[in-house]
Order: structure tokens, then C-alpha cells, then sequence
């Protein structure tokens, strides 16, 4: 099955009907959210309501249905002893028989909102990172200032492009942009930071901006965008650097994860 779950629902549906099953309501604690689903088909699953027990149960159920058998749509699980589980809340999960004509807006239905994310810079830190948050709820922008730096193909759902001067992109970005900062060379990342303090200043609509560096790269531009006129207070919205302390590895890959477990903690969709 491919990675993208929706995508091969809506193509799978052209050829045998499925059940789509909904997280409709929670009620304390619970393994997915409202809009979590899976689409059950004869033998197969794509996508995924929490797993356990729970899930095992949706399954029998929404196959009893694509066998002709009538079930309530809306049908409520107690996360309790008779699951064998103990997450002690309630989960709502709709059910919803689906054919070939409802393919078409399928994704438009479930697809989840995502946040719009910049990442500034196509080295080997920005190539994992892209990869790392693909698959997260995030709209990724790719900007780079040199040509053919980006991977061909680039990883689904990213929007790569060329700007020169770089820092031209920021005043360009989506209301709410979590911005990474990783470019080829100091003296670009110093201009695109300038560029979101800037905006920062006007707008105030980046939640997150985040730099690539040690603490003493900080520390020297600190004191440049101070002489840029920026203030203490200004310069507070910036992290720098950026992951998770305490995650101590190299690796972009390491790096890639921790940076994406702190958008999701500082930031999230």
C-alpha cells in the first residue's frame, strides 16, 4: 500500500466498495482524535482509528455492513475492561458505506488542514527535514537561492522554490508560517532572520522561527540584528538553536527528528 492513505482509498474505490469509519466525538482519554478514519474494504485497511481492540471491533463491524448486514452509523466504544483496554475514555465512531462515485471528493473530506512551514536552505540537514515532516501536518515550502539543489522528485506534498535574494520569500509566506532557517552560508541566514523580525514586527503572524547554529552563532547574531536596530524583546521570538535539548546527535537525520518533535511542541498545526 502505498504511504498515502488517502490516495490509495480514492483509487481503490473504483474497483470495490469500502465502510469509512470515523472518529466522530471523544470522551476523555482516547487513542485518536475527532476525524481520525480508517476505510475498511474485504481485505484490506487503509488509514487507522487507534488500533487495539477498538479497532478490531470497528473492522467486524464495518465489514458485517459491506456484507449487507444493517449497523447504527453512529456506535459508541467504552475504552474499558470488556476491550481490553484501559485508556478509560469513550470513542464515537460513525460508519459510512462508500462506492466508486464518492471517490472523487474523498479527499476534500478527509484530508487534515495543515500549517503552513518554510524551510530556508536544500543541504543535508534541509533534505532530511523535508522528509521527516512530509508525512506531518504541515504545507512545506522548500526556498533555496541556488538552482538544481532541490531532490528530483521532492518528497510528496512539498512546494519547492527558487528566490535570490533569498530573504525576498519571507514577505511572501502564508499568514501563521512556521519558518526553518538553514541556508548554505551565515550571511544568507542573518538576512532571512532580519527578513522575519521585520515581519514580526508588522505582522506578528510567524509562531515559530527557528535557526540552525550553536549558541555562539546566536550570540554573534545577536549582537548584528541589534545593530540592525532591532531590540532584546524582538530578537526573543527567534530559537536559535533549534530541536530538542538534550538530543545530542549529528546526524541530520537525528537532527531532522528533534526539530520536528519541537515544531510539534512549540508550534503546532
Amino acid at each position: 500500500m502505498p504511504s498515502d492513505a488517502l490516495e490509495w482509498t480514492a483509487a481503490r474505490l473504483a474497483a470495490e466498495p469500502a465502510v469509512l469509519v470515523r472518529v466522530e466525538r471523544v470522551q476523555g482519554s482516547a487513542p485518536r482524535e475527532p476525524g481520525a478514519w480508517m476505510a475498511v474494504f474485504a481485505g484490506d485497511v487503509a488509514g487507522t482509528v487507534g488500533g487495539g481492540h477498538v479497532e478490531l471491533q470497528a473492522m467486524a463491524s464495518a465489514r458485517r455492513m459491506l456484507a449487507g448486514e444493517d449497523a447504527p452509523a453512529l456506535q459508541r466504544y467504552a475504552l474499558g475492561p470488556s476491550l481490553g483496554q484501559c485508556c478509560g475514555g469513550v470513542m464515537h465512531l460513525r460508519f459510512e458505506r462508500l462506492g466508486p462515485g464518492q471517490a472523487a471528493d474523498l479527499a476534500q473530506r478527509l484530508a487534515a488542514p495543515r500549517a503552513p512551514l518554510a524551510l530556508f536552505g536544500g543541504g543535508h540537514v534541509g533534505r532530511a527535514i523535508a522528509q521527516a515532516v512530509a508525512p506531518l501536518p504541515y504545507a512545506l515550502t522548500w526556498i533555496d537561492s541556488r538552482d538544481n539543489i532541490f531532490p528530483a522528485p521532492a518528497p510528496d506534498g512539498v512546494q519547492c522554490e527558487h528566490s535570490d535574494p533569498v530573504e525576498a520569500a519571507v514577505p511572501l509566506l502564508p499568514a501563521g508560517s512556521r519558518v526553518l532557517v538553514m541556508s548554505f552560508s551565515h550571511a544568507e541566514d542573518l538576512d532571512i532572520v532580519a527578513a522575519c523580525l521585520r515581519r514580526l514586527r508588522v505582522q506578528g503572524d510567524l509562531p515559530f522561527v527557528g535557526l540552525i547554529g550553536s549558541a555562539t552563532k546566536w550570540a554573534t547574531f545577536r549582537s548584528r540584528l541589534r545593530a540592525r536596530g532591532f531590540a532584546e524583546e524582538e530578537l526573543a521570538r527567534i530559537t536559535c538553536p533549534i530541536g530538542i535539548p538534550g538530543i545530542r546527535g549529528k546526524q541530520p537525520e537525528v537532527i531532522a527528528a528533534s526539530v520536528a518533535a519541537q515544531l510539534l511542541l512549540a508550534a503546532p498545526p
